[in-house]
């Protein structure tokens, strides 16, 4: 499977890294995602030539994201790339006017094999009082990182017997960056950032 790489720069995501208070996450929309590894250890592979290369785990992320449309239908993705210790990616919360801004320019949504999981969608309920509300951005990063973090473990440690007490315990950091997209402009824009992530990342590596 050919991975579509793209990627952090601090200018962007320290905006917003606090959720915005009062905002309804589950609303539709576009979504700038990043998430950065514990301790920010270099998990996922490495930068060759300006080019990443993930190892298993890298693999593992970005199977997993590739699966996030597939249990939620009403999720479309577009440009993402995991780097050796973070990962960005754009997310759609389906919505019908917001159509013209993805579609045949979208990048990197490619579609893998079907899956059994199914994800939630709605508002929180009676049974779920603390935590992000099923179909938010919240419960999709925090699915997703326990998905990953359950995957990687069991590599690392050929058991779930391992695996962490809280969601992304020794794979991610507690929390993530989010930027809501307002425009098209923005979305080329964070694209394009996206997409030369890697070559940024090697060049500031060759620098003295």
């Amino acid at each position: 499977m050919d991975y579509i790489l793209k990627q952090f720069d601090p200018a962007i995501h320290h905006r917003q890294s606090i959720r915005r208070k009062g905002f309804d996450y589950c609303r539709p929309g576009l979504y700038f995602i990043t998430m950065r590894t514990q301790t920010f250890q270099c998990l996922f592979g490495e930068i060759r030539s300006g080019i990443m290369h993930l190892n298993e785990f890298g693999k593992i992320v970005a199977d997993e994201w590739l699966k996030t449309s597939l249990i939620r239908p009403y999720i479309q993705l577009d440009a993402y790339v995991v780097m050796p210790d973070h990962f960005h990616g754009i997310i759609v919360i389906k919505p019908h006017e917001i159509d013209s801004l993805v579609g045949a320019t979208r990048v990197g949504a490619t579609r893998v094999g079907a899956t059994r999981r199914v994800a939630p969608a709605g508002r929180p309920h009676a049974g779920r009082p603390n935590g992000p509300p099923p179909g938010s951005i919240g419960a999709i990063v925090g699915q997703f990182k326990m998905q990953t973090t359950k995957q990687i473990n069991i590599l690392r440690y050929g058991t779930t017997g391992h695996f962490p007490r809280r969601i992304g315990d020794g794979v991610w950091q507690r929390n993530y960056y989010d930027r809501i997209i307002h425009d098209e402009v923005a979305l080329r824009r964070i694209r394009e950032y996206i997409i030369n992530n890697p070559a940024k990342a090697a060049n500031k590596q060759r620098k003295p």
